[in-house]
């Protein structure tokens, strides 16, 4: 069957007749070709394989592009990668792979087409579109992928022991395409990932946190999530969240599963945010519950402090998986710290005082504090869950009044630390640190308004506490 209308761009022409006068077959493939099928546009990375020397081909399509964009050569891998307007094509020779157990970096030979499909991950990206003159936008299936596509299944190419074994990143990616696309993964696949996930220990931390952010952006996230936990990958990539699992029971008294009820949290925001950072303070929001959770005979389950360890769990956690350890952690650090104190206000009568507070203590991040905190909320009773949105929207309105009157947001002290020095004739000294602090919490607490006068009125106050004579 053709498809010459997927490649009716001028590019994929250039490339035709590149590889024509250069005697070469050559084909687009993989996710360019799949998204074709799946109806969702021209991505911005085109692949494209050459039966011989990729390198050749893209010197030449280059040669014949406007400007002749340079052609950058990547020897080792033997490809080469083109831009053309916000294009990236990458070119490739056919190839076959062997692998050895200790790495996922594999033997590179020249191959067949065949060949080249038969190493891709997943037969919905072995998918190739021919370029040739003669069989321009001939497909090449040989594994069925075209079917696959439209039965939304996840399958291999080669038998899934294989293909995992040989590269385990591959079982990531199952679980990520699945996720983003909505697909099922084949049964024996799926059985196949449960029995090589030991080999992920072969993969670097970076790899795996670039497939689980995929996961986390996705538009449902619990989905990716269970299938890491079912095949047993999430257990060795994130074991604070799995230990989360379960419900205890003693003297009749029983806690929530904390596992399920964070994923119902994750796709909660993910429904209101496609802030990545605060998709991951969702899913770290309550690690801190295992090790703090404990059985009393008069209060029944506590998890006292969870917020505090679980933030503290944080660091922890983004360093062995070698991510950022810089303001983002320190964001999901944040959230993860505060996500019970709107909760506390929402359930109480919240005074002003707590809302100074909370405003002073999540400063820029109030809003977000609260979309997590209304993402919390997983109860199945219609009742409780209206009476819960209901008290948050009181909290938010209370913040806005709060904050147009008092200024609390990234609070500045109207009195700096220069002018109690100059007031009092001092030099750096902890009476300056007793002044600013005094200050500060006669404004949150309300007994002075945000302001100079009031300010300078109660630095004056303090000094002669403190036997300070003012200059």
């Amino acid at each position: 069957m053709n498809h010459k209308e997927a490649i009716q761009e001028d590019i994929f022409k250039v490339i035709g007749e590149s590889a024509d006068e250069l005697g070469l077959e050559a084909y687009v493939i993989g996710g360019f070709v799949r998204d074709h099928f799946l109806k969702k546009g021209l991505p911005k990375d085109i692949d494209v394989v050459a039966v011989g020397s990729g390198i050749s081909l893209a010197k030449k399509v280059a040669e014949k592009l406007p400007g002749a964009p340079k052609v950058s050569v990547f020897k080792n891998f033997g490809t080469a990668m083109v831009k053309h307007h916000d294009l990236e094509l990458e070119f490739v020779g056919a190839r076959k792979e062997s692998y050895n157990r200790d790495s996922r970096k594999p033997i590179v030979e020249n191959g067949t087409l065949e060949e080249d499909q038969m190493r891709r991950d997943f037969t919905i990206n072995a998918l190739a579109l021919c370029l040739n003159k003669d069989r321009y936008g001939a497909l090449l299936d040989p594994f069925g992928g075209r079917d696959h596509l439209d039965k939304g299944l996840l399958k291999t190419p080669l038998d899934p022991n294989t293909t995992y074994s040989d590269d385990p990143l591959r079982m990531m990616r199952a679980i990520r395409f699945a996720t983003q696309l909505d697909f099922t993964i084949d049964p024996d696949s799926l059985t196949a990932i449960t029995e090589n996930k030991d080999r992920m220990g072969v993969v670097s931390k970076e790899r795996i946190v670039v497939e689980l952010n995929k996961i986390l952006e996705a538009k449902t996230p619990s989905k990716g999530l269970a299938l890491l936990h079912k095949t047993g990958l999430l257990h060795l990539i994130l074991p604070e969240l799995t230990r989360l699992q379960g419900i205890e029971e003693i003297e009749g008294q029983r806690h929530k599963d904390n596992f399920w009820h964070t994923l119902e949290v994750v796709d909660n925001i993910a429904r209101t945010t496609n802030n990545l950072w605060l998709r991951w303070a969702a899913l770290l929001h309550d690690v801190g519950k295992a090790p703090t959770k404990k059985f009393h005979k008069k209060l029944g389950w506590t998890f006292h402090g969870h917020e505090y360890v679980g933030s503290k769990m944080v660091r922890t956690i983004f360093k062995r998986l070698r991510m950022p350890l810089n303001d983002k952690m320190k964001f999901v650090q944040k959230m993860v710290m505060m996500s019970s104190r709107p909760i506390v206000l929402s359930e109480d009568f919240a005074t002003d005082s707590a809302v100074r507070r909370l405003i002073f203590d999540a400063g820029e991040h109030v809003e977000d504090l609260m979309t997590l905190c209304e993402a919390d909320i997983t109860t199945k009773n219609p009742k409780k869950q209206r009476k819960y949105k209901n008290n948050f929207k009181r909290v938010r309105q209370k913040i806005k009044e709060v904050e147009e009157r008092d200024q609390i947001r990234n609070f500045q002290p109207p009195i700096s630390g220069e002018e109690i020095m100059a007031s009092f004739g001092l030099r750096p000294s902890r009476e300056i640190g007793i002044i600013k602090e005094a200050i500060k919490e006669a404004i949150l607490e309300g007994d002075i308004p945000n302001e100079h006068q009031a300010a300078k009125e109660l630095m004056y106050a303090k000094g002669k506490q403190l036997g300070l004579e003012p200059k």
